[in-house]
């Protein structure tokens, strides 16, 4: 998972962190990621350029696997 991310013209924050956070629940930890880049909150549609800080969110294992899983 990067550190950091450089955002590209036309990026949102749902995208940036489905980009992100792949197989982590992405989009779900949108949140997460706008209160460690709170600088740029208002910031709706990103132009390119910007340099945003990602996060180490901590992901609870699921309580029940299914049997492939075990």
């Amino acid at each position: 998972m990067p550190k950091s991310y450089t955002t590209i013209q036309g990026d949102n924050w749902d995208l940036i962190a489905y980009k992100c956070y792949q197989g982590w629940g992405g989009e779900k930890l949108t949140s997460a990621l706008i209160e460690a880049n709170s600088l740029y909150a208002d910031i709706v549609i990103f132009p390119a350029g910007y340099t945003l800080s990602i996060p180490e969110v901590y992901i609870p294992a699921p309580k029940t696997l299914p049997p492939w899983m075990r």
